[in-house]
């Protein structure tokens, strides 16, 4: 599975993506897509926009034995799936091929604000 992406969401995905450079740059460019499409099925339940759209992942860490960290936020730290959300995210990420195991990083600085939105989420949501 590869992510179709615009340029705009590439350039957020190449912004939040670290790499050990023990990785080749084309395994590392594909596990990016393939995670970033794993991301891509995990919706906030409260608005119809994926949580990568949405600009809840700040940073995924892919490390030299291709285990995933993934830090993440909410949009409201009193989100009522805070508890569950992490889970689906570390599985959906954890199912991509060639991923060793995934773990999500909760954090909450900086805060999340709408323009950290994608253009497409803003639409979906009708922001624009």
């Amino acid at each position: 599975m590869t992510a179709m992406m615009d340029n705009e969401t590439k350039a957020q995905a190449e912004d939040s993506v670290v790499a050990s450079a023990s990785i080749p740059a084309e395994e590392v460019e594909r596990l990016t897509d393939d995670i970033i499409a794993a991301l891509k099925t995990v919706y906030d339940p409260e608005l119809p926009a994926d949580i990568f759209e949405l600009g809840l992942i700040y940073k995924i860490d892919i490390e030299d034995d291709r285990s995933v960290i993934v830090d993440m936020t909410l949009t409201a730290p009193g989100c009522p799936v805070a508890g569950e959300m992490p889970g689906w995210v570390e599985n959906a990420v954890a199912s991509v091929e060639g991923v060793k195991g995934a773990t999500v990083k909760m954090v909450f600085d900086p805060a999340w604000t709408p323009d950290r939105m994608s253009e497409e989420a803003r639409v979906a949501l009708g922001w624009y």
